[in-house]
């Protein structure tokens, strides 16, 4: 196939995937085989700088409260906290409503205090086009005290999986930054001015020493750590229950929990998140590695993991993979097109076993997210392709085959064509074969005698039967050359003893003959005989025509000696008229009887060659 069509096919399929791939079904079906890499790798260590602070079904039932609790409560969480040595407290909680006046202000006042804490606002996105979004910041104590705070917006992706982290949101033409970043940006130095300090571009959000790739315009791929559940978590009222807290769930019972967590040291020196846990809240969601939702706090979690150990995931360069569905398309066609389908079957099958383990190896040891199910449509369509082509060339030789052979080739040998059409490719080789001539005697003046139609008439009857004969006999019918016959044994398909097969021709030949003779005698037309020559040995065999003109022939010396064989039946008064060479005579001596003539020297040769008279068979 020429490199250009080649060209054009591999474009047309790297463009089919590029179109399917833009629709929803196909993008989850890239985000599910994508997913499989982190259930495969399993869990990671998670960073023991990080805790959760679970609002959880323990919390309900000890405070015996409905949500929203009062902000005294998170006042006093606050204190607890701090008191247990935890360095930042991050609130997955979106303190945006107000409520009593001196309980909201105690909330500030105590976070103001501390000045380790983190709280959450939100960005509403219109549905209206046109209408403009709205920033949801937290309540005006907050950000009265100028608190930091950061947006809890999370994306899902179209299947409503979350695996991306929003790190900022545009807005007005400035940037509202997440909850995650405004920790990291406050987690060494508690600053009013932390947001200036950021800088982004194309490829990454940069912050102090931390440089965070970019997935998309605003968002960065989570490296999740585990399943729901993976990191230490601690209930919320468990931090409240001390000696000055009344838990009105407890019946009276004095637990005083928070002093053994206090005392143990879990949350001294550690970022400390807190957030919902439990179902009601409405603030899980389905992630990579399956199983239980994960809650919000604990993406929040995952993310701050992320960027503090330096495990990034990102995305494979477009261009990089682009040049690698190239190479694979291009290897893939031609390699397709050399092996048997069955071969290429199995080809693809490997290709897409090791491709995998390397997509594998690339996400576990650096974080890059090639495309699975992409490149797995992408060689399926490119197999698919081959095999379609290789069905038209192959359908597209056999009726070449079929129609260039069977009115000069016996059925059987036919098949055997079809089965390995590449022995007819442009160009001879050297081969052993059988030539047989045969020529009418004197046709020129038996046709003056006769009319044009006359001379047709009998000329076809002659030549459907002797035609008929030759391939009964395995040979083929190379050409007429007007009344000449030129056949040849032993190709196209090789035969075991094409010289036998020629032999016989040439006397069911003469047997023909003699039958028609009498026919056209007893029908008033005058007969003629005819002489044949046979000849073995090697020649040049193949197409040697041209690549636009198929013809299927054989040229060389033994060729010409056939052709010389047959018209020395005019000097030489033989019985069947019916002279082979010395050469087809050793091949098939114990089979027929023939008689030995002398040695001739034709035209064209120098050496005197042996001729024998073929009489029948033995």
């Amino acid at each position: 196939m020429p490199v250009k069509k080649v060209i054009i096919y591999l474009v047309i399929i790297l463009l089919i995937v590029e179109i399917i791939f833009a629709f929803p079904f196909f993008k989850n079906l890239e985000y599910k085989a994508q997913d499989m890499l982190f259930r495969m790798r399993g869990k990671l260590p998670v960073s023991d700088k990080i805790v959760i602070i679970g609002i959880d079904d323990a919390t309900f039932s000890a405070l015996n409260e409905t949500w929203p609790f009062p902000r005294d409560y998170h006042s006093k969480l606050i204190e607890n906290l701090n008191k247990a040595g935890a360095k930042q407290i991050i609130f997955d909680i979106e303190f945006t409503e107000k409520t009593l006046p001196e309980s909201d202000l105690r909330l500030a006042e105590t976070a103001n205090r501390y000045q380790n804490v983190i709280f959450a606002g939100k960005v509403l996105t219109s549905q209206r086009p046109g209408e403009p979004s709205q920033i949801i910041p937290p309540i005006s104590p907050i950000t009265e005290y100028n608190l930091p705070w950061g947006i809890v917006n999370m994306e899902a992706d179209p299947d409503g999986f979350i695996r991306k982290y929003t790190l900022f949101e545009n807005f007005d033409q400035t940037k509202l930054y997440s909850i995650g970043i405004a920790s990291l940006a406050n987690l060494r130095v508690y600053q009013n001015n932390w947001a200036e300090h950021i800088k982004v571009n194309s490829k990454a959000l940069h912050l102090t020493d931390k440089s965070i790739p970019l997935a998309d315009k605003n968002k960065a791929i989570i490296n999740f750590r585990g399943p729901a559940g993976t990191y230490p978590a601690f209930s919320y009222a468990s931090i409240l229950d001390d000696s000055t807290f009344f838990m009105p769930g407890y019946q009276g019972a004095e637990l005083d929990e928070f002093y053994e967590i206090r005392d143990s040291g879990v949350l001294k020196d550690k970022i400390v998140l807190v957030g919902a846990t439990i179902d009601e809240l409405h603030d899980k969601f389905p992630t990579p590695y399956g199983g239980e939702w994960t809650s919000g706090v604990e993406i929040q979690a995952n993310f701050l993991d992320m960027v503090l150990t330096g495990n990034y995931l990102k995305k494979l360069n477009p261009w990089l993979f682009l040049l690698i569905e190239v190479v694979l398309l291009i290897g893939l066609w031609f390699l397709f097109k050399v092996l048997k389908p069955q071969f290429s079957a199995l080809a693809l099958l490997g290709l897409l076993i090791i491709l995998f383990i390397i997509n594998l190896l690339l996400f576990n040891k650096a974080g890059i997210i090639c495309p699975i199910a992409q490149t797995i449509i992408l060689l399926i369509l490119i197999y698919v392709a081959s095999i379609l082509n290789h069905y038209w060339v192959t359908m597209k030789e056999k009726r070449f085959i079929r129609n260039a052979f069977q009115q000069y080739l016996a059925p059987e040998l036919v098949n055997q064509l079809l089965a390995n059409p590449k022995s007819l490719k442009f160009g001879g080789s050297l081969q052993e074969i059988t030539v047989l001539f045969s020529d009418i005697r004197n046709f020129t003046t038996y046709s003056e005698k006769h009319s044009p139609q006359e001379t047709v008439n009998i000329l076809h009857e002659y030549l459907t039967e002797m035609v008929k004969i030759i391939i009964n006999n395995h040979g083929i019918l190379d050409k007429f050359v007007g009344d000449e016959i030129m056949a040849l044994y032993g190709t196209p398909v090789p035969l075991p003893n094409h010289s036998f097969d020629a032999c016989k021709t040439a006397l069911q030949m003469r047997e023909c003959l003699s039958r028609l003779q009498e026919k056209w005698q007893s029908e008033g037309i005058e007969p003629f005989e005819i002489g044949i020559g046979i000849n073995t040995g090697m020649a040049v065999v193949g197409n040697l025509g041209s690549e636009q003109i198929f013809d299927y022939t054989a040229i060389g010396d033994t060729i010409n000696l056939g052709a010389r064989l047959e018209g020395l039946n005019k000097e030489y008064n033989t019985f069947n008229h019916i002279i082979i060479s010395e050469f087809t005579y050793e091949k098939v001596k114990n089979l027929v009887n023939a008689n030995y003539i002398e040695e001739v020297k034709v035209k064209g040769k120098n050496i005197a060659v042996k001729i024998y008279e073929l009489v029948s068979l033995k």
